[in-house]
């Protein structure tokens, strides 16, 4: 055995190791500064705080966990971002005395030949995260120039985004049916199967369809005995919100209701946003596949 080449490789690797716990200690602490912020203003009764974030995650839900709660914990107003260069491109300009919301940016390198996985293609380098670094992006309304093409908007209408979500639920394995004996309840779901009350409009029926598919995808398994049925209701109506705005829904939800979904304690709180965050975007990943589709083969003409 070559202990130069073990010694090298256990270096290596230790050092890999160091780098990803740095990484993850930096998310994690910047996730932990917004979480505190927001406790506090919930403690200070500023319930509002918490629909703000929620609505962020509408805007942004491309964006990581911990900048989301940066972008809403700064601008929470904020509708779209982007870095200087990205606006001066667009033809937009920051204006003067603005100040810019701070998100973390990875830093990309070049993985050295030898140090590449199996997994890289045909043993080129390939790129890898070595870290991240604060950046500022401003919103659009800090900005001044050129406008913008305004993106098709559902104002009030769900289109065909109930088809779109009715598939995605199909795609889980879970089946849809329609039923008058569940009223007063809108919606139930009871392990592989939705129920949904026949009758609603389609923008309350899209809205009960996602947060009983969000309780299939959340609190059918170890969750749902590690939560209360506060928070597993809160979560799901969360996610509905979010989904609802998104597609361009009123989606009016009362404030009060999610102070209920930390009961004072910042890690549930943090915990809870994150897992309604990627549950959120899974499901406007599907919804939203084709409108991406579009604007690539618009790009691309």
């Amino acid at each position: 055995m070559n202990t130069d080449v073990a010694i090298t490789h256990s270096d290596a690797q230790r050092s890999h190791e160091q780098r990803g716990s740095h990484r993850q200690s930096t998310m994690q602490k910047v996730i932990a500064e917004n979480v505190k912020a927001l406790v506090e203003q919930l403690e200070r009764g500023q319930s509002a705080a918490l629909t703000a974030y929620l609505a962020a995650m509408a805007r942004f839900h491309n964006y990581s966990f911990g900048n989301i709660l940066s972008i809403a914990f700064h601008k929470p107003d904020a509708t779209h971002v982007a870095g200087v260069r990205t606006w001066n491109e667009l033809g937009r300009f920051v204006l003067k005395g603005q100040k810019g919301i701070p998100i973390l940016a990875p830093v990309i390198s070049q993985k050295r030949k030898q140090e590449v996985q199996p997994e890289a293609v045909e043993g080129k380098p390939r790129p890898i995260v070595i870290g991240f670094r604060r950046v500022y992006v401003f919103d659009i309304s800090q900005t001044e120039g050129a406008e913008l093409p305004e993106p098709a908007k559902v104002t009030g209408e769900v289109g065909d985004f109930e088809e779109r979500l009715l598939g995605f639920v199909s795609q889980q394995g879970i089946s849809v049916e329609y039923s008058d004996r569940i009223a007063p309840a809108q919606g139930m779901s009871i392990g592989g199967k939705i129920i949904l009350l026949p009758g609603m409009s389609k923008a309350e029926e899209f809205s009960t369809l996602t947060h009983e598919v969000s309780h299939e995808m959340l609190h059918r398994a170890e969750r749902r005995t590690m939560t209360t049925k506060t928070v597993r209701e809160t979560e799901a109506e969360a996610i509905a919100f979010i989904v609802s705005q998104a597609i361009g829904l009123n989606a009016a939800t009362a404030s009060a209701d999610y102070i209920s979904l930390y009961h004072g304690n910042p890690e549930l709180l943090a915990e809870s946003l994150s897992v309604i965050q990627q549950a959120s975007s899974e499901i406007l990943s599907a919804l939203l596949a084709e409108e991406h589709s579009e604007e690539q083969l618009a790009k691309a003409s």
